[in-house]
């Protein structure tokens, strides 16, 4: 896992995280939009964190 992926994942957590924290603490619905921005960033980590395996890479 590269340094890129990791801060995408890390900064997944912390804005779901914030999300739920200021959903429950205010009860306002708005933060649900964080949840919803965070698992943005999940599906955009893991779809663009994949590698491709070429036929003939030697490494």
């Amino acid at each position: 896992m590269n340094g890129a992926l990791k801060a995408a994942w890390g900064l997944t957590a912390f804005v779901v995280l914030v999300g739920l924290i200021g959903w429950i603490t205010t009860g306002e619905v708005f933060f649900a939009v964080f949840i919803v921005l965070g698992v943005l960033t999940a599906v955009g980590a893991v779809m663009t964190g994949r590698s491709v395996r070429k036929e003939n890479d030697s490494r």
